[in-house]
């Protein structure tokens, strides 16, 4: 799981998947549900970065080469999710 300040993960979901990547905004029991991470919470994470938070999960399955377009494409992806969230 990893936070990204001044952000919102739905629209962090929305440009990773547009890059071919899968990430949720909670736990495995709770996909697909709009509010933050009851895990997070329980943790003592704010809300707020709870709701700027990802779930990023790795297998056996995954490839290096997958791991590398994640890191290749990642602060671009922040950098317009950032610019997004401050336009509101």
């Amino acid at each position: 799981n990893i936070t990204f300040p001044e952000t919102e993960s739905d629209g962090l979901l929305l440009l990773l998947d547009a890059e071919g990547i899968a990430s949720s905004t909670g736990s495995a029991c709770s996909a697909g549900v709009p509010r933050p991470s009851h895990v997070l919470l329980a943790m003592g994470i704010s809300e707020n970065d709870a709701r700027s938070s990802l779930r990023f999960s790795l297998g056996m399955a995954n490839t290096e080469e997958e791991i590398d377009h994640v890191a290749s494409v990642i602060e671009s992806v922040v950098e317009r999710a950032r610019a997004a969230h401050s336009r509101k």
